[in-house]
């Protein structure tokens, strides 16, 4: 039998109506721009904008968010009309399940657990960091720190403890239920929203006009030799590491089974909360590198990138950098709660097609929540947490997450074509326009990030094809069936 095997349009849509047996439906089209906020605004921002500015881009980080910001906006057309025709859980991976088939969607759902479970250990990562910088640096460097990240005074790290124990909260508000994980994750939205605009609207007091100069980092700069590093070409690469900052609006989509109204609430939340994010994003890194020069990203201040610029430059609103660090704190909080939210959703319909073994889509018998994909996906993200350093992790992230991207728009252009009668109450504009500008940006992308994440992302997509052949494809719901 082909291993492109196709999952029916109509099968998909009787699961995704089987209230019943199904997951709860809770959520509103607030609520879901609400959760791609969450996720959204974050580590994302915190932490990889000075990531960026320091490795590649330097003051032209600002042209790398709107380039990726451009990417994201083609895939989230896509996005917007797959969840309005197909809403039901498991966001990419059930789209692809129907266009591409069933090998396609297996490797689309391993590319998920790298952005989706590593995109969760690496905000738990960048929580740790400004947990410590609110403490004033009470924690020592060993025990917030994994063992392949040494201090610049040569303390080596051992474990990251702040970050095992955000995990292990946030999974139990994950079992608790949607809809007060929603709840929690509303206020927290709230609250981090009002102070970037904070900081934006002070900070831009504080932008010394010279630090935009030069603009790109020139390619006579020691250790920006690569040519992903320096110049239009550090602007791209700027580009594959803030893109990080963008995952959230396509972990809407893994909701869709418990929004009440998904075919037209969907497509609001995903692209309501991308708009809003990307307005943000461009005006926070001006201000970032315009505060404090990208150079100092590239050392002291690059742990708590934020606080640190307020401490030193922005004389008499130190209360201003405390104040960030709880609203970041709690933003980490709400990212962590949407990324494995939306993992554990993606294992629960791969459960159910049999590809992955029936407990992740075992829900509680009170909370109807897949409550033991919740504490496996706890125990597998618990070693990136608390032992690898935030930059492999998060570059990971991305390659999963442009991955996803770019069969996401693939898949949108094959479904008009195979099959151009079905419903659809959101269209892509312009397809094959869209489509294609969108997986041609997000390849360009993967192909900006470094060597080494391209090479791991490679292993483990080998790694799953084992299991896809050891195990998914003789215990294939829809292969028994046929």
């Amino acid at each position: 039998m082909s291993l492109f095997i196709k999952k029916p349009l109509e099968q998909l849509m009787a699961q995704a109506g089987d209230s019943e047996k199904g997951l709860k439906r809770t959520l509103g089209p607030w609520n879901l721009i609400a959760l791609g906020i969450g996720a959204i605004i974050g580590a994302g921002l915190f932490v990889r904008t000075a990531t960026a500015a320091g490795d590649a881009a330097g003051p032209a980080v600002v042209i790398s968010y709107i380039v990726a910001g451009i990417g994201c906006a083609f895939a989230g057309l896509c996005y917007a009309e797959f969840a309005s025709m197909i809403p039901i859980a498991g966001s990419a991976y059930a789209y692809a399940y129907v266009t591409m088939g069933e090998f396609m969607a297996w490797i689309i759902g391993w590319a998920l657990v790298l952005e989706y479970a590593l995109a969760g250990a690496t905000v738990a990562i960048s929580w740790s960091q400004y947990l410590n910088s609110l403490l004033g640096g009470a924690i020592p460097y060993e025990f917030c720190h994994g063992p392949f990240e040494t201090s610049v005074n040569g303390v080596t790290g051992i474990i990251n403890i702040p970050a095992v124990i955000i995990l292990i909260i946030v999974t139990l508000i994950l079992i608790k239920g949607m809809e007060e994980s929603a709840m929690v994750n509303a206020i927290i939205v709230f609250v981090k929203v009002a102070i970037v605009l904070i900081f934006i609207a002070l900070g831009w007091g504080f932008i010394n006009d010279a630090n935009y100069t030069p603009f790109v980092i020139p390619e006579t700069m020691a250790g920006h030799e690569g040519w992903n590093r320096h110049g239009w070409g550090g602007i791209l690469g700027g580009a594959g590491i803030v893109f990080f900052a963008f995952i959230g609006f396509d972990a809407v989509s893994t909701a869709a089974q418990e929004a009440k109204n998904p075919k037209r609430d969907m497509p609001i939340g995903i692209l309501g909360s991308l708009v809003i994010c990307t307005i943000l994003f461009v005006l926070f890194s001006h201000v970032l590198t315009g505060i404090a020069n990208w150079t100092e990203f590239k050392g002291e201040g690059r742990e708590a990138s934020v606080v640190y610029a307020i401490n030193k430059y922005m004389i008499g609103y130190e209360w201003l950098g405390t104040l960030i660090t709880v609203a970041i704190l709690a933003g980490f909080t709400s990212v962590i709660l949407v990324m494995l939210m939306g993992q554990s959703r993606v294992f629960f319909s791969m459960s159910k097609d049999g590809l992955i073994s029936k407990v992740f889509s075992e829900l509680h018998p009170k909370f109807r929540t897949p409550y033991k994909s919740n504490l496996i996906l706890l125990l597998c993200v618990l070693p990136f947490g608390a032992f690898l350093p935030e930059s492999l992790v998060g570059n990971l992230t991305s390659f999963g997450t442009l991955f996803a991207f770019v069969l996401v728009c693939i898949g949108i252009w094959v479904m008009r074509v195979k099959n151009p009668a079905a419903p659809r109450p959101f269209k892509t504009p312009l397809v094959p326009l869209v489509p294609i500008l969108g997986a041609g940006i997000c390849l360009a992308l993967i192909i900006g990030l470094d060597y080494k994440t391209q090479l791991m992302a490679i292993g483990w997509l080998l790694f799953g094809l084992i299991i896809y052949f050891g195990y998914s494809k003789k215990n294939s719901v829809l292969r028994k069936g046929n």
